[in-house]
This record gives structure tokens, sequence and C-alpha cells, in this order.
């Protein structure tokens, strides 16, 4: 089981978010505790003013609101019964048992889950402290329901992942609003929440991978002197699709001064995994098999890493940046260093191909020569390289002679003898 908390001091709007998916038909309030009707009986007015009720009694406190989210591994097949009962479990651990809160059973994602929301505002109109709620109380309760109900354990792995995120159904999405706003707040809600980046761009390289982007708008736009933000669907040509998205009009409010604040911590976040990365782009780099981009991205792919070069209009590559799924981490390639800039790990690229060419050339044999021509096999269609045919008598002489001087007085009258006899038959 998978724990995690949010506080806030919007509880209306983290009643909107679950009564929104309650209406899509994803999503079901299966327990109203302490509350004074059943959970069938309540409408979205009766739980706001339950709630509005507690916090009225302590209107200094800026953050009133406390919404959970239990996450079960996709193959536990859990009831209703069940569900209500982990989640009064937990709400007891944690000192919550006795505070008004809602449960509801989510089915919009690969792994079954249901969220809790609550005030921290008790009867009297004390606050009820959550400093280090996530990292003390709520996960000792969670070890404890693992074992009391038997649960697969998170602990090995990956117990603060994100959800299970699949990329946005574009056309499906495009067709209607509340459909693009809904697979759009999924996938930026878990993304940057999830995921350590330190910049836009870098938070882009992972939204994109789910087909959605953050905009700014031009540097000259109102909303970019104002640091407004919208969240949009892109297409498989990275281009916008549908209607965009405030960030404020999300869920978490993942606004541009929320993710300025996420920069920084992320910064250091981060750290502990740059150099497992760094390694595995070595590994690749350094087999001689791969000799291009695309090989290049495609082996760092199944080692669950995403590369995305990025170019300027007029076709340059001048830059890198790399996402690590597996433990979701994001690093721009000159933060490793000069060697791994997008055109550095270009001319390694290129470096490899040379080098497997220059293999490739060595091993192939070249075609053999005879040293020395077979007399009357060389064909020349100049007369002056013609082979001349030696005499019957020439040859006698050369194979059987243990000596034989071409000058000598013999040779020569051999010769002459031939020229007569050729001459007299004309």
């Amino acid at each position: 089981m998978v724990a995690k908390v949010i506080s806030g001091q919007d509880i209306k709007g983290a009643l909107n978010y679950n009564e929104h998916k309650v209406q899509e038909g994803v999503a079901q309030c299966i327990q109203a505790s302490g509350f004074t009707q059943d959970v069938d009986d309540l409408n979205f007015y009766d739980k706001l003013s339950r709630f509005t009720a507690l916090n009225e009694h302590n209107t200094r406190t800026w953050t009133n609101t406390l919404h959970v989210s239990l996450n079960f591994d996709a193959s536990e097949k859990l009831g209703i019964d069940q569900l209500n009962s982990i989640a009064s479990a937990y709400m007891d651990k944690i000192g919550f048992g006795e505070q008004p809160y809602l449960v509801y059973e989510h089915r919009d994602a690969a792994h079954p889950h249901i969220h809790i929301v609550t005030t921290l505002i008790r009867g009297d109109g004390k606050r009820i402290p959550i400093h280090n709620l996530g990292r003390n109380e709520s996960e000792k309760a969670r070890t404890e329901i693992e074992n009391e109900f038997g649960l697969v354990k998170a602990q090995g792995r990956g117990k603060d992942r994100i959800e299970v995120l699949r990329p946005a159904d574009v056309q499906k999405a495009v067709y209607g609003k509340s459909e693009t706003k809904r697979s759009i707040s999924n996938i930026v809600r878990a993304v940057t929440h999830g995921y350590r980046y330190t910049s836009l761009h870098e938070l882009n390289a992972v939204l994109r991978q789910y087909n959605v982007t953050a905009d700014r708008g031009t540097d000259q736009s109102q909303m970019f002197r104002k640091k407004g933000l919208l969240y949009s669907l892109i297409d498989d040509r990275g281009k916008r699709a549908g209607i965009p998205v405030k960030a404020s009009a999300i869920y978490g409010k993942p606004t541009l001064r929320f993710l300025e604040k996420q920069f920084m911590l992320n910064e250091v976040l981060r750290q502990p995994h740059r150099e497992p990365l760094k390694a595995k782009i070595d590994s690749v780099l350094q087999s001689p098999a791969v000799n291009d981009r695309q090989q290049f991205m495609a082996a760092l792919r199944q080692k669950g890493i995403a590369v995305i070069f990025r170019s300027n209009a007029e076709g340059r590559t001048y830059g890198v940046t790399l996402v690590d799924n597996n433990t979701r981490v994001v690093f721009n390639g000159s933060a490793f260093g000069k060697p791994y800039s997008a055109n550095a790990i270009l001319q390694r690229l290129s470096a490899n191909a040379a080098e497997t060419h220059r293999a490739e050339v060595t091993k192939t044999p070249s075609p053999s020569r005879s040293p020395h021509p077979v007399a009357g096999t060389m064909r020349d269609d100049n007369p002056r390289n013609a082979l001349i045919e030696p005499s019957g008598e020439l040859i006698k002489h050369l194979v059987t002679a243990d000596s034989f001087d071409p000058l000598s007085p013999e040779a020569v009258l051999h010769l002459r003898k031939k020229r007569k006899k050729k001459s007299r038959r004309i």
C-alpha cells in the first residue's frame, strides 16, 4: 500500500475534485464518517457544510484541509467493505479517527485506490498538528495496515511511486471539455508531485511522454508577464489540441509559483540519482553497436530512460534532456559535464560509427593477385606489351642447358639459322 498525504486550505476544492470523479462515473463515495446522514443521502452541500462549520471555529488557520490517497497493488481485488475498514484503521492510526471524513473509491487508474477528505480543525477550534505526518504517523500506519490486512507491501516496490500513468487519449479528450480537463489534471498532478525536475523545459520533457505540455506564452504576452501558466494536450506532432486548462483550475494548483518552489527542492532531491544515471549513459556510449542518435535513444529506452534532443528552427541540435522513469529524475546532459552535452554525445556516436567502419574494412580480405603473370595469359590491347612465345628449340635450350647465355655463339648461330630457313620459304 502506498499512502500520499496532501494538506491545503481549500476544502471545497478537495470535495470538488472527488465529486467530479463521481459525476464522470469513475468514483463513488463509499463512507461518510462523523456525519448525521448515511453516505447515500448526502449531497455536495451537506458534505461541504459539515467541514466548513468546523473550519469557522478557527479562521486564523490557513491550512485546514487534509486529502489522503491510499493506493494498492494492481493485483489486489478489494471490496467496498475492505476499503472502508482500511480507511477507518488508517484514520485512527494517524490521529484523525474522531474527525468527520469522506472516503471515495476511484476507478480511473490501473490500480485500486481510495481518497479520504477531512478537516484539521476540531470541534473546540484547535488545529490538529500535521508536521511530518506523512513521514511519521502515515508511514507507521501504512506498514501496520499492510500486515493486518495482508496487503502487498510497498517496501522494496517503490513505496513513494506515482500512479501508473498512461498517455492521454488526445482524440477522446478533444471531443469534450470535461474529458480534456480530467486527462490533463490526472497527468499534471502525478508528474508535478512525482518527478524531480528543475526547470519548465525539464518538466515538459516528462509531460510530453503523456501528450501534455505546460506553456507560459510568448515573452511579450500578458500571461508571461503575469506569470500565468496553461496546460494543454498535444498530438503526435507536438501541436496543441483541444482547450487548454489554467494551472489554477487544477486541483493542487500546479502554478508557476508552485513549480518554482519545486525547482529549488528538486535540485537537492535528485542528486543521489545523478551518478547512477550517468553510469547508464556511459554504458550505452561505450557500446560499439550504438552508432547513431536513434540507436542511442533506443538503447536507453530499454533501460527506462527517455532521451529528448532539442533543436532550433534551423534544425541545429543544441541540447539534450534525459528522463529516468525508474527513479523519476530529469537531467540536462550538460548537468553531467561537457562530455555529455548534445554535441559531445553526437560526436561520440560518430566516432563509434567510424571505428565500426574501420573494423569492418580490416576484416574484409582484398582480392589476391599472382605476382608473376603466366606466359600467354595476359591480355592487352597494346601490341608492345604482348608476350612473345618462345620457339620450341629455345625452350629446349632453356630447360636442358646447365647454363644458357643468350649472347653465346651457339645461341646467335641458332637464331640465324632460323631466320635463313624462313626467308628461303618466302
